[in-house]
């Protein structure tokens, strides 16, 4: 007699327990229920037909092995954690530093916003683009000459090309190298730090630009 065939029951259990690591009910089956099992199995065999002992084996090796399985699982679940903590608290020395971070908009405050290009050619000229969101017309043009690959950096004062001071608020900010678009950057002062969940890690609340991932923070000062 198998370990799949007493009283029918056993045999869900013992199915499930390798193929889901779960009882037919929809309960969780450890490596303790399936041994428990396995023994009134072996108490209840028929004699005439004992269990396949090369069968029970296999068995063994499938739980043992769904049992270190959700073992490592909640191991690493933990060291995850205690890293974005650590890291977390490690962050927050930030706070109060300028970080400059990937963003396609700026906020103008107190007539001043300080920004970079990404410049991935070097020698092709460069130019920043700001926008009014409300008209989306170009207000100014910041040329910045044919700088060399890298981080490039712009501030710009808040005039319009004709000379004229625009009000402070959010704008848009676009660039080119060349013919070709480049990624802008904006710098903010770091006002806090927080945890975005075990896939993203930790991000940082840049003001004027909201939460930034930390690694996607390109310097900080």
């Amino acid at each position: 007699m198998s370990i799949d065939s007493v009283n029918g029951t056993a045999s869900t259990a013992s199915t499930n327990s390798t193929s889901s690591g779960s009882s037919s009910d929809g309960q969780s089956i450890n490596q303790a229920d399936f041994l428990s099992l396995l023994v009134t199995q072996m108490q209840n065999q028929d004699p005439t037909s004992p269990m396949d002992s090369s069968q029970m084996v296999s068995q063994l090796a499938q739980i043992s092995q769904v049992q270190a399985t959700q073992n490592l699982q909640t191991s690493l679940s933990s060291l995850v954690s205690q890293i974005q903590s650590s890291q977390v608290a490690d962050s927050s020395g930030l706070i109060g530093k300028t970080a400059t971070v990937p963003s396609s908009a700026a906020t103008l405050s107190d007539g001043s916003l300080t920004g970079a290009v990404n410049v991935t050619t070097s020698n092709a000229p460069v130019a920043v683009q700001i926008t009014d969101p409300g008209t989306g017309k170009v207000v100014r043009t910041i040329d910045l000459g044919t700088p060399a690959s890298g981080l490039t950096a712009f501030t710009w004062d808040g005039k319009s090309d004709d000379g004229s001071q625009l009000a402070d608020g959010t704008y848009q900010i676009s660039a080119t190298a060349g013919q070709t678009a480049a990624q802008t950057y904006v710098t903010g002062t770091v006002s806090g730090v927080g945890s975005a969940g075990s896939d993203n890690g930790t991000y940082l609340q840049v003001d004027g630009v909201g939460g930034v991932l930390l690694s996607q923070v390109a310097q900080v000062n």
